[in-house]
């Protein structure tokens, strides 16, 4: 489950983004992590966030039996903002009130995504759902351009959805589908407010704080279906590792990758989480696929990738016309 120069995210680029994009896009590349993970170079870093955040969503699928999708959502959320806000410690004073409705939404959308997402994956396959979900981010980008050739990727990912379904998704819970399509509309949502957060957070404070909004909204969710059951020491554990893979580990990652990648290349690797989430699905959890949704995949992936090859000639285009 958002860049326009190397590293700086941009409402018109929506889909050079993810929801493992952080909001940080504008400071300056923070010191000490990048001497231990520099040697995976950019693109090692993108796609170790990649492998990251999908086996951290196939351990959440799971935890769900112990904690439900709610209780490992808040459980995820909380632990993440409470490494983020402890590593990245932001200011809270000197902000407009513009700022803070800002990272508020920015919260508000994050926890949306997250909990539509984990709906989702207690339903269908995980492979099948983070594809759907990629539909936000596509359906934006193609939204945002007004080339032709858009409506070619388009209809490509249509295609997939369509075989995805296997013609009317008799193969997947349609519940499970709308939470997934509900998910990528929250990930497109992202994307706008993350870019924004970036602009008026300095380094991973608006990320941070963002965390923590979604966190304190969640966490009652998750009490309400889990109850006690979230501070068993297992079940803790359980969700911290998820917190870990899926949002701290991947949003620093890919943060240092975003100092030295360009964003289109960032965006093209992006594109490949469907892939990687079926990889995951199928080795953690046993989740195979048949070849007709390996194609519909495969679809959705080429689409998202024409998507942003046409965003980058465009700008080109217009740099060079300037």
């Amino acid at each position: 489950m958002s860049t326009p120069s190397a590293a700086n995210p941009s409402p018109s680029s929506p889909v050079t983004s993810s929801p493992n994009r952080s909001a940080s896009d504008r400071a300056p590349a923070p010191t000490g992590a990048p001497r231990r993970f520099g040697s995976l170079g950019p693109v090692g870093l993108v796609l170790a966030g990649g492998v990251s955040v999908q086996f951290g969503g196939a351990l959440a699928v799971t935890l769900m039996p112990r904690a439900g999708a709610l209780g490992v959502v808040a459980l995820r959320l909380l632990v993440a903002a409470i490494v983020l806000l402890l590593v990245c410690r932001p200011r809270l004073r000197g902000h407009s009130r513009t700022d803070w409705a800002t990272v508020v939404v920015f919260g508000i959308t994050m926890a949306a995504m997250n909990g539509l997402f984990y709906q989702a994956v207690a339903r269908i396959p995980l492979g099948p759902a983070v594809t759907l979900e990629v539909l936000g981010p596509l359906a934006l980008s193609v939204l945002a351009s007004r080339r032709a050739i858009n409506v070619v990727w388009a209809g490509l990912a249509l295609a997939g959805v369509f075989l995805l379904g296997g013609g009317g998704f008799s193969d997947l819970d349609p519940v499970g589908v709308a939470f997934a399509l509900g998910a990528g509309a929250m990930w497109a949502a992202y994307i706008v407010f993350s870019a924004r957060t970036g602009r008026r957070f300095p380094q991973a404070d608006g990320l941070a704080l963002a965390m923590a909004v979604g966190a304190v909204l969640f966490l009652p969710l998750g009490i309400a279906e889990s109850g006690a059951k979230l501070v068993v020491p297992t079940t803790f554990a359980l969700g911290a590792a998820v917190a870990l893979l899926s949002s701290v580990l991947p949003y620093t990652l890919e943060l240092l990758a975003l100092r030295r990648l360009p964003a289109s290349t960032f965006a093209i690797l992006m594109s490949l989480e469907p892939a990687i989430a079926a990889t995951a699905g199928f080795l953690v959890l046993g989740q195979s696929l048949s070849a007709t949704e390996a194609v519909a995949i495969a679809l959705v992936i080429a689409a998202s990738m024409g998507a942003v090859r046409t965003q980058v000639g465009r700008r080109r285009g217009e740099r060079a016309g300037g």
